[in-house]
């Protein structure tokens, strides 16, 4: 069961229904310990956890039709697609898609999508779960 509170355009702080559904998370990591890491830690955070080893098929999901709130996605995952092109056309399928990237190899990126965040490898799952959370949030 959630409780989430919400400030409405009045300023006025309401709670939601506890019946509020989990948040849903595609999460994008070619190392699949990290990739099950990080998704173990999300569905105890209470998240709706989707998993893609490669930037190619978390497109072939998106384009088929999975629906998610948040992309967590490593920069240079395998494949064709790489982590900055998948947000791309993820956030052009979803314009209100939280997008988190991450990556161990570079610290910046160059082309990211509008209100997204970077968080350097190695990360603490539970941090990108709170992250995510708050993000999440702003957008409701």
């Amino acid at each position: 069961m959630f409780s989430t509170a919400v400030i409405t355009e009045h300023g006025e702080l309401r709670k939601r229904g506890g019946s509020e559904p989990p948040r849903r998370v595609l999460v994008v990591e070619d190392e699949a310990l990290i990739c099950v890491e990080t998704a173990d830690t999300l569905e105890r955070q209470g998240f709706e956890v989707h998993i893609a080893l490669s930037g190619d098929d978390a497109l072939r999901r998106l384009r088929g039709g999975l629906v998610v709130d948040a992309l967590f996605t490593d920069i240079n995952v395998g494949g064709a697609v790489d982590g900055t092109a998948l947000a791309r056309v993820a956030r052009d399928l979803m314009p209100s898609l939280v997008v988190v990237y991450t990556s161990g190899t570079v610290q910046s990126i160059a082309q990211a999508v509008a209100g997204s965040r970077f968080v350097p490898k190695p990360y603490s799952p539970d941090r990108i779960g709170r992250m995510l959370r708050g993000m999440c949030a702003e957008t409701a």
